[in-house]
């Protein structure tokens, strides 16, 4: 569907204002396509999230911060997030031997199984709503990565 379409309207102030509202368009349709995905396992955007990042460190753990670090809405209230993984049994948490203060957070066999399941669904890295090929994947994945230079650029100095 064009963004014309989509937001009943062909009046734009330039292509960039365009682009710029599809982007935000396009986030939000994905953010539902992925809800309503999960809501079937009883999960969050932002718990599937979490539980994600432990599985990519597994069998390590990680600390609150690196999983907040890693996370893809930045804004997410992840300590809350964990507690809910925490009594669904997906996650464990445990204070260092070392250090008493620190907690380290781990993905359980039945996250790990819960995740298996949802990929067996469908799989995560070839999702049916995704109409694109590799190669228009790995360009739009260029372009948006451009268009956040100048974030990056701005957060580096």
């Amino acid at each position: 569907m064009k963004i014309e379409s989509a937001l009943k309207t062909n009046k734009f102030k330039s292509d960039q204002h365009k682009a710029m509202l599809n982007i935000m368009f396009t986030a939000s349709w994905l953010r539902g396509k992925v809800i309503s995905k999960l809501k079937g396992y009883g999960l969050s955007q932002e718990q599937y999230n979490v539980l994600r990042i432990l599985r990519g460190s597994s069998p390590s753990s990680l600390c609150a911060k690196d999983i907040t670090d890693r996370m893809i809405d930045k804004n997410s209230n992840t300590t809350r997030i964990m507690d809910k993984l925490i009594k669904k049994g997906y996650i464990n948490k445990c204070r260092g031997e070392v250090d008493r203060r620190e907690v380290n957070i781990s993905i359980t066999e039945a996250g790990l199984e819960l995740l298996k399941q949802i990929d067996q669904e469908e799989p995560i890295d070839k999702p049916n709503y995704l109409n694109l090929s590799d190669a228009e994947a790995g360009l739009l994945s260029a372009l948006l990565d451009k268009l956040r230079e100048e974030d990056e650029s701005v957060s580096s100095q």
